[in-house]
């Protein structure tokens, strides 16, 4: 039951190029949620590109005294714009420009600011190895310095770095419950959340909480696959992996549920994949908050004819290509809702702890489960 009748400020949704598919989806449930308010509450820009590459951000409405909230997908790789005669896509870099960009048009007129990157930018540079850039923690610096009083993403790579910002909100949610709900009710998943069929896997330590969390909550086993890298040598900005070693219990007959923060190329989990059919595993589920694809789908193809890969969940957070959509291997979860509820507690002032403490909601999947096993 919400606790507050009415918000503090005026609700106005800024979608960036590229977020607009998704942002609508948002926009239709805040309507819904608000039932009726408003017929929405996207306010309108253009966004400007000039023959030679530079751009600007034009509001179309006023915004003075609202709550603003800018939602970019800094990871979208479709948008494109026209610079001395050839057309160029945007990457994450220029989409950031976009978020300063609008900023800088509201003026310091909105009541506050909040900028919502379910992929954070720069989320993988985001510690020091030698001498190298900061490039995440830089850039949440530049966000604070402009004014923006609550940034929001999803299953940040590395949660820590909001120490870099201490002195404003940083909210990192995670798509846990919506994930498994889609996987365990989906029809085409075998998986039926029982101990002695399932087992959750972790592709590296970095993944281990995420995997741990994932096993609670359906209340199963989990084991590790740990990455051997070549530290001697870098290809495409990496430390190539030597070799995956796998700690855990039996893997045979055991249907699998590889989880992980995001897919780039997908090499490792393939890896992963074909480590576990050899040793006798059942069918193979991967569930990932983003899913790039980095390298094309063909290998995905193959893996999923061969049998290696049954499924791969992905949210609809961060741009995905029509043609991915369709494959017969892939489910994309819907995560508008977690969206626009983030949106509409921070516009009326309500504690967001309720959200991030699923249990309730948990114990709900876990019955669900627990009946479908029975049947």
């Amino acid at each position: 039951m919400r606790v507050n009748s009415s918000s503090e400020g005026d609700l106005g949704l800024i979608l960036l190029r590229g977020s607009n598919g998704f942002g609508k989806l948002v926009d239709e449930d805040l309507v819904f949620k608000r039932r009726g308010e408003k017929k929405t509450f996207v306010i309108k820009i253009d966004d400007v590109r000039f023959s030679n590459g530079e751009g600007k951000v034009v509001l179309q409405e006023t915004v003075r005294g609202k709550d603003i909230f800018i939602l970019a997908d800094v990871g979208n790789y479709s948008c494109t714009y026209n610079m001395f005669g050839s057309e160029n896509r945007m990457g994450p870099d220029e989409h950031f420009q976009s978020i300063k960009r609008t900023i800088s048009a509201i003026g310091g007129n909105a009541r506050r600011v909040n900028v919502i990157m379910p992929l954070l930018y720069a989320g993988r540079q985001d510690k020091r190895k030698g001498r190298e850039s900061l490039d995440c923690a830089v850039a949440l610096q530049e966000l604070r310095a402009l004014g923006v009083d609550n940034i929001i993403t999803v299953d940040a790579h590395e949660p820590r770095v909001e120490n870099a910002i201490p002195l404003i909100g940083f909210e990192n949610l995670y798509p846990t419950f919506d994930m498994l709900s889609s996987i365990i009710m989906n029809k085409k998943t075998k998986i039926k959340g029982d101990a002695t069929d399932l087992k959750v896997i972790s592709p590296d330590a970095g993944a281990m909480g995420r995997a741990l969390y994932y096993a609670e909550a359906i209340g199963v086993d989990v084991g590790i696959f740990y990455k051997r890298r070549d530290y001697s040598t870098i290809i495409n900005g990496k430390n190539p992996i030597v070799e995956h070693s796998y700690m855990g219990g039996s893997l045979e007959a055991c249907n699998l549920l590889i989880v992980d923060d995001m897919l780039s190329s997908g090499d490792s989990i393939l890896d992963i994949a074909k480590q576990a059919k050899e040793r006798k595993a059942g069918d193979v589920y991967v569930a990932v908050t983003f899913a790039f694809f980095t390298e094309g789908v063909e290998k995905f193809d193959k893996a999923y004819e061969d049998g290696l890969i049954r499924r791969i969940y992905s949210s609809n957070l961060s741009y995905i290509p029509d043609e991915i959509r369709k494959k017969r291997w892939f489910v994309e979860v819907d995560m508008s809702d977690m969206i626009s509820e983030v949106i509409d507690r921070l516009n009326y002032d309500i504690s967001l702890t309720e959200m991030f403490n699923v249990k309730n909601r948990l114990k709900e999947l876990k019955n669900f489960i627990r009946m479908t096993n029975e049947e």
